[in-house]
């Protein structure tokens, strides 16, 4: 009753050639995915009165993801996802007066949806949701013409959504390694330089870690390539999984990771080695193809500005520090001392 109060209103809206142009303009002004969507919600709730509105596309790793919403609560969120992933396959409006009722969708769902795919180059990019928990006596309808101009209207933000996340993807793969997805060295070096010259104005300690792999080697001698660069993958995962969301793990090349600790003395900073040291030691590695590998880790440790006044004489210095663990027999720590860091 709410839709239908709404539709005269809602065809001026759509169907005014300044509201397009409008559109046209608003959506291009940003190359944020994130401002795009948020833009179309803000219309959206414009347009149709519901409680959430929401946009959903795939995010820079490829899974699907919510960019924008408004009025996004956890009981609304199976029912979102129930809408967004059957447009995402069908490539076409999903419109339910009542989910609980709804062959489409699964038990355990309810409420009355509306949901239209953002199309670029016949291409579903994305989806608009449109939610209430409260069901619908009938299926919400817009009718032929005002479908239409609903359409039309959502071609600008669809094809500004696709180029910011087309640029999103571009970005991300120019500072991430192939193989691992971890950031690759040239990441490393901005963000190294970053926090130092921030880490000195701010007076706080910035900490680098240098991961060496000892006998991966082997890996490739025994079982080739392939498997040596699954062992890498898999080595990858777990430093990731030893770093805080505001550090920067890095594959510099190789067999070697670095891993960037902002505001992280040195005993913050030995705490994290000992941690990715000891996983690595007690994984088995390649057991998923049959294989019961073990290796282990040589890490050197340096911290800001105790050994070290720039990103260079930092990175110099955990290298070196990773190399007197190699010397000493590998499968080791070592802490970068002032005399040692050149």
């Amino acid at each position: 009753m709410r839709l239908k109060g709404r539709l005269r209103s809602l065809r001026g809206q759509l169907e005014r050639r300044e509201a397009l142009i409008e559109a046209v303009r608003e959506v291009n002004a940003t190359l944020d995915p994130k401002k795009v969507a948020a833009w179309l919600v803000q219309q959206a709730r414009g347009w149709i009165p519901a409680p959430c509105w929401a946009v959903i596309a795939h995010d820079v790793a490829g899974d699907l993801s919510v960019l924008a919403d408004e009025g996004l609560t956890p009981n609304l969120g199976p029912s979102l996802w129930v809408a967004a992933n059957w447009v995402m396959r069908h490539g076409a409006e999903f419109l339910a007066g009542d989910l609980a009722h709804d062959s489409r969708a699964p038990q355990g769902v309810s409420g009355s949806v509306m949901a239209f795919p953002l199309l670029c180059r016949h291409r579903t990019i994305g989806v608009l949701v449109g939610l209430d928990p409260a069901p619908s006596v009938s299926v919400p309808a817009l009718g032929p013409s005002l479908a239409q101009a609903l359409r039309s209207m959502l071609e600008p933000p669809a094809i500004a959504l696709d180029n910011a996340l087309a640029l999103q993807r571009a970005e991300a793969l120019s500072v991430t390694d192939d193989l691992t997805r971890l950031y690759n060295s040239r990441y490393l070096n901005l963000v190294l330089r970053r926090e130092s010259k921030r880490a000195s104005r701010s007076g706080r300690p910035l900490s680098l870690l240098f991961v060496d792999l000892d006998g991966f080697k082997g890996v490739n001698d025994a079982h080739g390539h392939q498997a040596g660069s699954k062992a890498l993958v898999e080595a990858a995962g777990i430093i990731r999984g030893c770093a805080r969301e505001t550090d920067v793990a890095a594959r510099f090349g190789g067999d070697e990771f670095s891993v960037v600790l902002p505001d992280t003395g040195r005993e913050g900073a030995v705490a994290v080695a000992e941690r990715i040291r000891d996983r690595i030691t007690a994984h088995t590695f390649l057991a998923s193809d049959g294989w019961s590998i073990h290796l282990t880790a040589s890490i050197g440790v340096a911290t800001l500005p105790d050994v070290a006044a720039s990103a260079e004489e930092l990175l110099r210095a955990a290298d070196v520090a990773m190399y007197r663990v190699k010397d000493a027999g590998k499968n080791g720590i070592h802490i970068a001392q002032e005399s040692t860091a050149f």
